[in-house]
């Protein structure tokens, strides 16, 4: 199949991405689920809200400013570039930009007062939710694109459009994994794994999804990044078996200990005081 366009629509000479479109959504969605999310889980909605914009423009401004921290020479020398650094995707910014948008949402719970945990598991489900429209918008404009997978995967995708090269370094023409789609369905599906975990898990302490998103997005991003191109992505190598995995999954193989580590201490202490 071929993937859609870079470019979701044009009007004259503006060009509107389809990753920036699919973002936008991520962010109103996520803004709408910790609405109902919030409630469920003992916390003003407005704490959520307020939160998820803070953690969404500190995350933004943090990946920028590292952007142009890295380019300044060449940004000094084509002030114009400054335009585009918009379509600049990179592991790297992403996790930059988790960290300030993690970093600002904290920042905001300690000033209201409001417990950290409980704030976690709120916007745990609507995160995810984001994520799993942000990653669609990926597979749209062919960033962090998928490895070779052969011309005989049915459900590979082509990227055809000069743009998705020019702005994502997307192979043309060639059937790749679409490794954004199975990052976006695994985020949905932990999307629905904390709604439920909300709604029908009575038992459940403060703080205890927060180590199931933990280990659920985890393990996503885990199995997802095998599937993508390693060219640029912090590949590990071991001696003797060439690159056996990138940054981001060792990211993701710390995320699930550090979940798992947190619902063994929930389970610790509910025993202790059954």
């Amino acid at each position: 199949m071929s993937a859609v366009h870079p470019v979701l629509f044009q009007i004259g000479s503006l060009l509107v991405p389809s990753y920036g479109v699919l973002a936008a959504l991520g962010v109103l969605a996520a803004l709408v689920a910790a609405q109902w999310a919030a409630p469920r889980a003992g916390l003003d909605p407005r704490h959520g809200w307020n939160a998820l914009v803070l953690g969404v423009f500190a995350g933004m401004a943090v990946s920028r400013l590292l952007l142009i921290a890295v380019n300044v020479g060449d940004l000094q020398r084509h002030p114009q570039w400054l335009l585009a650094l918009a379509l600049v995707h990179h592991p790297l910014l992403t996790a930059a930009g988790a960290l300030g948008a993690a970093a600002a949402m904290a920042g905001y719970g300690r000033w209201a007062r409001v417990p950290l945990p409980q704030l976690a598991d709120a916007l745990a489900g609507p995160v995810a939710l984001g994520m799993a429209l942000e990653q669609v918008g990926c597979l749209m404009a062919g960033s962090d694109y998928g490895r070779d997978a052969g011309a005989s995967l049915p459900w590979g995708v082509v990227y055809t459009s000069p743009l998705a090269a020019r702005w994502s370094g997307t192979p043309l023409g060639v059937t790749l994994y679409p490794a954004q789609g199975y990052a976006a369905l695994g985020a949905l599906l932990t999307a629905a794994l904390c709604a439920g975990w909300l709604v029908w898990k009575r038992d459940r302490r403060t703080g205890e999804l927060s180590g199931v998103w933990l280990m659920a997005m985890g393990t996503n991003v885990f199995l997802s990044e095998g599937f993508r191109d390693w060219e640029g992505r912090g590949a590990v190598h071991w001696r003797g078996y060439g690159a056996v995995a990138d940054a981001p999954q060792l990211v993701g193989l710390g995320m699930v200990m550090v979940g798992g580590v947190m619902l063994a201490e929930w389970g610790r202490r509910r025993s202790a005081t059954a």
